[in-house]
C-alpha cells in the first residue's frame, strides 16, 4: 500500500505543480481505525487555481496525459472541491486488512492522525 500511496502523492503533487503553476499543500489523512473495520487512508493536494482538473488520455509514446488516469486506476475513489480560493483534488485507498491497526510512516500507531505539508 506504501508504493500505490507514494505513487498517487507524486501525480497529485506533480499536477497541482506543473498544471497550476501554483504552490500546493499536501495533507494526508490516516485514521486510526476500530480492530472490526478496514479503514481509509485520504490523500489530498490544494492548490491556489480554482481551474477543474482535466483528465486527458495518452496516446503511444505521449510524456503526458496519464496522471489521473493512474490516480483513477490505483485509488478506490477520487474526485476534486472548490477550496477557499483555490481547489483541492483528493484520493481515497482503502486498507484491505480488517483489524490491522493504523499504523505511520515510523512505525507507530496512531489515533486520528493528519500530516501538512507545504
Amino acid at each position: 500500500m506504501a508504493e500505490t500511496l507514494i505513487l498517487l502523492i507524486s501525480e497529485l503533487v506533480t499536477n497541482a505543480v506543473v498544471h497550476t503553476g501554483c504552490p500546493a499543500v499536501l495533507r494526508m489523512l490516516l485514521p486510526g481505525v476500530p480492530a472490526d473495520e478496514p479503514g481509509t487512508v485520504r490523500v489530498e493536494v490544494a492548490d491556489r487555481s480554482t481551474r477543474p482538473p482535466r483528465p486527458r488520455h495518452a496516446e503511444g509514446d505521449d510524456t503526458n496525459g496519464r496522471g489521473l488516469e493512474l490516480v483513477d486506476g490505483l485509488a478506490d475513489r477520487w474526485g476534486w472541491r472548490h477550496e477557499g480560493t483555490g481547489k483541492s483534488i483528493w484520493c481515497e485507498v482503502d486498507r484491505c486488512e480488517a483489524g490491522a491497526p493504523a499504523v505511520t510512516f515510523d512505525g507507530t500507531t496512531h489515533e486520528d492522525v493528519a500530516y501538512e505539508a507545504v
